[in-house]
């Protein structure tokens, strides 16, 4: 049987021990940060940002954290990806070790760019 839908970011932490439940709080900040004027939902049952459509989600697992959308087709992430377990447009954080801060920023931003243009886009369409 699926787990139930979370209704809240709040209680899609609650589900996860201690240890998990600080470093989702930590990606949520680190997101919050970097875009402050997105809003919170939970979108494909994770916790996810959205403004100008879906900016970014973010899910807890067994041994990582998973980042989505990452911009794992872009070549200026090429490199400094490497190092993670990347997916279409996934990376996956390992829980024993810190979130990389920097990177996270970094790819929300690319994101917020990346949403921006295409509502513009759309927009002109109109």
């Amino acid at each position: 049987m699926a787990a139930p839908h979370p209704i809240s970011t709040d209680a899609y932490i609650a589900t996860f021990p201690k240890p998990v439940q600080v470093l989702l709080q930590e990606m949520r900040s680190i997101i919050q940060a970097a875009a402050p004027k997105a809003t919170e939902a939970i979108k494909y049952a994770m916790p996810s940002f959205l403004q100008d459509g879906i900016l970014v989600c973010y899910a807890g697992y067994k041994s990582h954290i998973g980042f989505y959308p990452a911009p794992t087709a872009d070549k200026s992430f090429e490199k400094v990806l490497s190092v993670y377990k990347t997916g279409r447009g996934s990376v996956q954080f390992p829980l024993d070790k810190p979130l990389p801060k920097a990177l996270i920023t970094r790819m929300v931003k690319h994101q917020l760019k990346r949403n921006k243009e295409k509502a513009a886009a759309k927009a002109l369409k109109k």
